[in-house]
């Protein structure tokens, strides 16, 4: 791909409405997902209502909550199909879609759709765990008696897209510490300040005991992922083509290799020795390099971190070497 082939370069008929619809895609599927989910909590609230549990709250909210004694029996759908529910209040959905909204298109242009899905999606996953190790009785993590976020209905249970979020809001005040956020739409405060706040809040309640009827062991654990996601570049697709391929690699070590019949008149026939054909950079160098220079283009060279000038440097090597065969 050359650099003028890159969307920053193309021209945009659509102006300011054009570039919105271009933006977040993978986000916007979320917020669609979110509140369809929401509405089907909403109309099946009455149906299957028990007297505790997540079931109070409807068929849909028990089926995808994180029931932590059903994710015990087997049903572990649910350290990952409780980010896409709510309580039935509508300020529960309004202020997650709103962060993700807000938040997650930013980190999305940076890393990418596909990226940003599985982030957002291992985020809850591991949100999930956190509190069902919470519940466990094991002595892996504290229990104090905040994490029974809504065991006011007879046993531990779980519901929201707050862990995720809170994983996006810390990964995109990593990348943007200084951007200015109006607190409460008129108080300018820092971006890293609001989210050390917002971390350092949900740790006093986790440490103390404190019951505010909020999951913050998942908040903790989304915050934890977001910020070693950061501080240790990971890219979780890479990671996955890794073990991929090292498990292929395993594979071909453990199959016995093909006979191969070999006439006379073969044996000292040379074997020609030439340079290998020359590898093209692979997609993820590729997509790193898009997120980058999109960055560039839209806050200017001084934005970049550490890391994606290690990207912008590593890709100019690859691409110096190509031309230079």
């Amino acid at each position: 791909m050359g650099i003028y082939d890159r969307d920053y370069y193309r021209n945009n008929t659509g102006g300011f409405w054009g570039a919105i619809g271009e933006r977040g895609q993978a986000v916007k599927l979320l917020l669609v997902i979110n509140v369809a989910v929401f509405i089907l909590q909403v109309v099946f609230q009455h149906v299957g209502t028990e007297d505790s549990g997540p079931y109070q709250l409807g068929y849909v909210s028990g089926l995808l909550s994180l029931d932590v004694d059903a994710v015990l029996h087997g049903q572990v759908w649910r350290l990952l199909t409780y980010s896409f529910v709510h309580n039935l209040e509508i300020w529960h959905i309004l202020f997650n879609m709103l962060f993700l909204y807000v938040f997650g298109r930013d980190v999305e242009d940076l890393y990418g759709s596909r990226e940003f899905v599985t982030f957002y999606l291992i985020a809850a996953i591991l949100g999930g765990v956190a509190f069902t190790l919470c519940h466990m009785g094991l002595n892996v993590l504290p229990k104090p008696p905040s994490l029974a976020a809504l065991e006011e209905f007879g046993k531990p249970y779980c519901l929201g897209a707050s862990g995720s979020v809170m994983a996006v809001v810390v990964l995109c005040a990593c990348h943007y510490p200084q951007r200015i956020i109006l607190l409460f739409f008129v108080i300018p405060v820092p971006f890293w300040l609001l989210a050390v706040f917002w971390v350092a809040k949900d740790a006093l309640v986790f440490i103390s005991g404190w019951e505010t009827g909020t999951a913050v062991s998942v908040h903790l654990a989304g915050a934890a992922f977001g910020f070693l996601y950061y501080k240790f570049n990971w890219r979780l697709l890479g990671m996955w083509s890794n073990v991929w391929s090292a498990f292929g690699s395993w594979r071909k070590t453990r199959t016995r290799p093909r006979l191969r019949v070999v006439r006379d008149d073969e044996e000292n026939t040379p074997v020609p020795v030439g340079p290998k054909p020359t590898a093209e950079v692979d997609d993820h160098l590729e997509a790193q390099v898009d997120a980058v220079l999109e960055k560039v283009s839209r806050y200017g060279q001084d934005s970049l971190t550490d890391s994606e000038r290690e990207i912008l440097f590593k890709a100019s090597e690859v691409y110096r070497k190509r031309r230079s065969r």
